[in-house]
């Protein structure tokens, strides 16, 4: 799935949005508001964006679980050629302690990720902290036209400010603030 990223200034503008998005079939399962307001978006029945959507769990998650595996191959072929203890370790003795370091990586990076926002939000960081709303839609390929031209058409006051896709890629960095 695309997303595209807004910024508005008011929850009344935030609202409207919703509202209008919700009339095009734009469900709150695709439809994110972040803000500092939580209280102010509830209030108004505006779906704020999840823990997931906040925090790099995934991400961090994801870059933790690739790290276990190549520990695992690395720490699984060193016992298979060193045989250490004189134990003969098979694939399925490195098949298990590759798995028990990836799990091992992607808890470790999951707790991590815990600490530090996504980094698909970082960009926006500055906005948020001086109270502006990010309206994150996110709509299959053949819903991009309606979309747009609802925003472009009715609600001059957002501003777009990027898009991207929803799927979480491990091996991508925070994106620079782009100019706006």
């Amino acid at each position: 799935m695309k997303r595209l990223y807004y910024l508005t200034d008011t929850i009344d503008s935030t609202e409207s949005i919703s509202n209008d998005l919700h009339r095009l079939g734009i469900t709150d399962w695709n439809l994110h508001v972040l803000s500092k307001d939580d209280d102010g978006l509830f209030r108004h029945h505006i779906h704020g964006a999840n823990t997931l959507q906040r925090l790099d769990v995934i991400h961090s998650g994801e870059q933790g679980a690739l790290i276990g595996i190549a520990i695992g191959l690395c720490a699984g072929t060193a016992m298979m050629l060193g045989k250490p203890f004189g134990l003969e370790l098979g694939l399925i003795g490195i098949a298990a302690i590759v798995i028990i370091f990836t799990l091992f990586g992607t808890w470790v990076g999951g707790m991590v990720g815990l600490t530090q926002e996504s980094y698909k939000i970082k960009r926006f960081h500055s906005d948020l902290e001086a109270g502006r709303y990010l309206i994150m839609v996110d709509f299959r390929k053949k819903q991009e036209p309606r979309v747009r031209e609802l925003m472009d058409e009715h609600h001059k006051e957002a501003l777009f400010v990027g898009q991207d896709t929803t799927w979480i890629n491990p091996f991508k960095v925070a994106s620079e603030k782009i100019g706006h």
